[in-house]
């Protein structure tokens, strides 16, 4: 390497924002989410440089919107387990990525959040201010439009800063609870020379990981062991397909049951015998013991009360969330840790006890099999009778899922299809919006998970009001350009369903109830999606009737496996 301009000690070195984006490489990031601006002249220098010099860079994709690149971060992240980098433009940019930053800390999932930072210099250095808007965009303090949603933050102030700084950022971007990051970076210290050596070397620090005390999971192991009605509350799923079987295993040995109220994740199949309805109420009005893994909130104290003396176990990457100002949930045994790791430690730990438990688990099993078969064949029943014009949600979930039979498929659903009248059988079969409610989080999310498993079929459901919210012209764009085929399936009722959800809960006897009268939910006239979609070449149909829903999805699947472009079904549900 020859030497850079301005290395005043002669090693060889390159634009800053180049050796970033090296350093972004080392690190172990594929793909760097980028929207630009005028703060990125350095990084688009860099890519340029680091190109000519034959060096090794995360790939750059160009995101026509900031939220996009968020959710597909996100996204990438379920599907690989690996974090990934935004780059946006100063505040402005900044913002746009607030809503993704918030829905990343709420599920923990590691990002790594960049924005350029207005130069701080008006004159008399490389990348001082040359356009009126490097003084509109100058904040006294940047950070605070993400910081309460991110675990860190820094500036970066000389360039020879970037590898600790990088090294640092993502190890505890990937630390328990893991979570987003962000790092601001002034113009004139990206235009500065960086030295070049050790760009390539492996990390200097490691993610800090957490495992529970042996006492405590023996603790744990006891009290499920010896509980009469004990019950699994999960949310997040089971943490990877060795957790997601040994959860399945430990439930089916002990007969107790796992309800996923309100689930992110798949935690256990939903045709499992051990898979409970999603109602709480009926388990904890028996339950003495109770395991919640990774729950935000497993059910709701107001109208779920516990039975007295009933002993909680909390076992997540962060159990008692401390990022909740307010979270008052019981935990006699406390256990922080990833939750695969601890399942299986849990279930080591019950293993030996089962022999003089073997009677009542078998007895419990059976009681709890037969009861959790009724409920689902009594939503089955239920969905397929809401077919018609038009369809009910839980009749186009069915559908979909007999579609997808037998298909290693991922589904996302925001406020789209929901989980109870599918077949869902392995660990990466299901993800429902973040709990943060940040809407447009799904169709950018699906091509973050296709982006890294063009193997699989990826299928985002959301309701029209989630669609709009996702900025679908700029994520149709990158579809599009990136060759990304997801399935997308837009339950349309013209209308924020679940706001009107909500007022029934609060008013079931108020004035909107009775009159059937929504003020402030109304969606119409409904825009026309199917143009929306075909303006960048995708597949594109409206279903109204249920008879033809089934055709459609072939149709649309047929498609994507043929086409290998988006194809996109707007399917219009009763209100």
């Amino acid at each position: 390497m020859g030497r850079h301009e301005g290395d005043r000690a002669g090693a060889p070195a390159m634009t800053a924002g180049g050796a970033l984006l090296a350093r972004l490489k080392a690190v172990g990031v594929d793909y760097i989410f980028a929207n630009s601006g005028t703060d990125f002249p350095p990084i688009i220098e860099g890519l340029a440089e680091a190109e000519a010099r034959g060096i090794d860079l995360p790939q750059a994709l160009v995101m026509p919107h900031e939220s996009a690149a968020m959710g597909m971060a996100h996204g990438y992240y379920l599907a690989t387990g690996r974090a990934q980098a935004v780059m946006a433009h100063t505040n402005v940019g900044l913002a746009n990525c607030a809503i993704g930053a918030i829905n990343a800390a709420t599920e923990h999932v590691p990002v790594l959040l960049f924005s350029g930072r207005t130069p701080v210099t008006e004159r008399g250095r490389k990348g001082s201010r040359t356009v009126p808007i490097g003084w509109g965009q100058e904040m006294r303090d940047q950070a605070a439009l993400v910081r309460e949603a991110c675990k860190w933050d820094d500036e970066l102030r000389f360039p020879e800063h970037i590898p600790q700084m990088v090294d640092r950022a993502h190890a505890i971007a990937c630390s328990i609870p893991r979570g987003p990051v962000y790092m601001s970076l002034p113009r004139e210290v990206l235009c500065r020379p960086c030295p070049t050596e050790g760009l390539e070397a492996p990390a200097t620090m490691a993610p800090a990981l957490a495992a529970p005390a042996p006492a405590a999971i023996a603790e744990a192991a006891r009290l499920l062991a010896e509980a009469e009605n004990p019950v699994i509350f999960a949310q997040r799923g089971a943490g990877s397909a060795d957790g997601f079987a040994a959860l399945a295993a430990l439930a089916a040995d002990w007969g107790i049951p796992v309800c996923q109220y309100w689930a992110v994740q798949l935690a256990i199949a939903t045709d499992h015998p051990m898979a409970a309805q999603a109602d709480p109420k009926p388990l904890l009005d028996e339950a003495d013991v109770i395991l919640v893994l990774d729950a935000l909130a497993p059910w709701s104290p107001d109208i779920h009360p516990l039975k007295s003396g009933c002993k909680v176990i909390q076992l997540a990457q962060d159990p008692l969330y401390q990022r909740q100002p307010v979270r008052y949930f019981r935990s006699d045994v406390t256990l922080a840790c990833d939750v695969d790791s601890g399942l299986l430690a849990l279930k080591a730990a019950m293993e030996p006890l089962l022999a003089s438990h073997r009677a009542k688990a078998e007895s419990r099993a059976a009681a709890v099999a037969e009861r959790n078969r009724a409920a689902r064949a009594n939503a089955l029943d239920n969905a397929r009778r809401g077919g018609g014009t038009p369809m009910t949600r839980d009749f186009v979930g069915l559908t979909l899922s007999d579609a997808l039979a037998g298909r290693e498929a991922a589904v996302l659903s925001e406020l789209g299809c929901p989980m109870a009248p599918m077949t869902l059988t392995h660990h990466q079969a299901w993800y429902q919006e973040p709990h943060s409610g940040g809407l447009g989080w799904s169709f950018p999310a699906a091509l973050g998970m296709q982006l890294a498993r063009r193997d699989r079929l990826t299928v985002a459901t959301m309701g029209d009001g989630s669609y709009m919210f996702a900025n679908p012209v700029a994520c149709h764009q990158i579809a599009e350009a990136l060759g990304l085929p997801i399935l997308l399936v837009i339950v349309n009722n013209a209308e924020w369903g679940a706001v009107r959800q909500s007022v029934i809960g609060l008013y079931p006897d108020g004035y909107a109830a009775r009159t059937n009268r929504m003020p402030l939910t109304a969606l119409s006239p409904v825009p026309d999606f199917v143009k929306v979609a075909e303006a960048s070449r995708a597949h594109a149909r409206r279903v109204t009737d249920g008879a033809d829903l089934a055709g459609a999805i072939d149709e649309a699947i047929a498609h994507i496996e043929t086409k290998r472009t988006l194809a996109l079904l707007d399917v219009r549900i009763r209100a």
